[in-house]
């Protein structure tokens, strides 16, 4: 199976790049996985609506360059489903034994998605009401990924 995070804008953090790097490393025996960043769209502090949403369109078309044809795309959405680790295990095995072997996870920036990339997902995922910064929903996501793998071959690690 292929899994891949698109996510707008690169990490700085360190404590953030490192956690990421160790799961990476952790899910390389097991599915192939890749984290595709895409420039974030510069932009002041404050901004008209139609700003807001000429920045997610302009982030969304770079997402949307970057999503393969055959991929079964997961938006990660405030209002979207929740799930339990257990359900993401499942739903990831589903995909892969009857629907692709290619999923993508797709983060926005901090204004969120463009309507185009959610209109392309076949599913939205929320990790609950509370707002999380988006780079951080990285390095979440990340983990759960392996997570999931994890309960799927029922080996050790989801407690």
């Amino acid at each position: 199976m292929y899994i891949q995070i698109i996510a707008v804008g690169k990490l700085k953090e360190k404590y953030l790049v490192q956690g990421i790097a160790e799961y990476t490393k952790r899910l390389t025996p097991y599915v192939k996985f890749q984290i595709v960043e895409v420039p974030d769209e510069k932009a002041p502090e404050t901004m008209s609506e139609a700003e807001v949403l000429q920045v997610k369109e302009r982030e969304g078309e770079r997402i949307l360059a970057q999503i393969k044809s055959d991929a079964h795309v997961i938006a990660l959405a405030i209002g979207g489903q929740l799930w339990s680790s257990e359900e993401l295990a499942a739903e990831l095995d589903r995909l892969g034994t009857y629907g692709t072997s290619h999923v993508a996870f797709v983060i926005g920036g901090s204004h969120g998605l463009a309507d185009g990339v959610l209109s392309r997902a076949q599913q939205r995922l929320s990790f609950g009401r509370m707002t999380l910064p988006h780079q951080l929903m990285r390095l979440v996501l990340t983990e759960q990924i392996y997570r999931a793998v994890k309960i799927n071959r029922g080996e050790p690690y989801h407690k």
